[in-house]
């Protein structure tokens, strides 16, 4: 049985520094590249979420109520950001996801328990919470926790409005 799992959220160039980027994201680098470092030295998993989309975004659904492409497969703003970029090994699952939540995350969780899933990432008030929502519902018996210090928004007040609801949800915010 595994323990522990640490899933980063769609830490991206384009949600740190490209398209979509704000301050905040850029400041959160070496505390997620920290935590990642963390979870390998412990011999637990880790799990990146990579937002994913392609030439034909802006006839998405996402794509008409958000018409800025982002995270275009092939692009630099779909890899990795900075420090947290060379963090990743091969044996680190990558899940590539075209909605805020991934539905393969969920599978995943379903098929594989862990006693605590914590969540660090962008953006929180969007792809963290969809995440962390799955997370609660694939695996329920999970203590979730989301690392307050991990997470960042564009919109502070949205942020902290998403870790209160979070906590509404019966995640651990720290």
């Amino acid at each position: 049985m595994k323990m522990k799992l640490l899933i980063v959220v769609d830490y991206q160039n384009d949600f740190v520094d490209g398209s979509l980027g704000f301050p905040k994201a850029k400041e959160i680098d070496q505390l997620i590249a920290q935590k990642i470092e963390h979870y390998h030295n412990n011999h637990d998993d880790v799990i990146f979420t990579l937002d994913t989309h392609y030439d034909y975004y802006l006839s998405t659904q996402e794509g008409k109520n958000l018409p800025i492409k982002h995270c275009l497969k092939g692009s630099k703003g779909h890899e990795l950001y900075g420090i947290t970029s060379k963090k990743i090994l091969p044996t680190d699952k990558v899940i590539e996801k075209e909605v805020f939540g991934s539905m393969e995350l969920g599978l995943y969780l379903k098929d594989n328990f862990y006693e605590e899933i914590e969540i660090v990432g962008l953006v929180s008030n969007i792809c963290v919470i969809s995440n962390a929502i799955i997370a609660r519902t694939f695996s329920k018996e999970s203590k979730i926790i989301v690392d307050s210090n991990c997470t960042a928004s564009f919109d502070e007040k949205l942020n902290q409005e998403t870790l209160d609801v979070l906590k509404g949800l019966q995640v651990y915010v720290k």
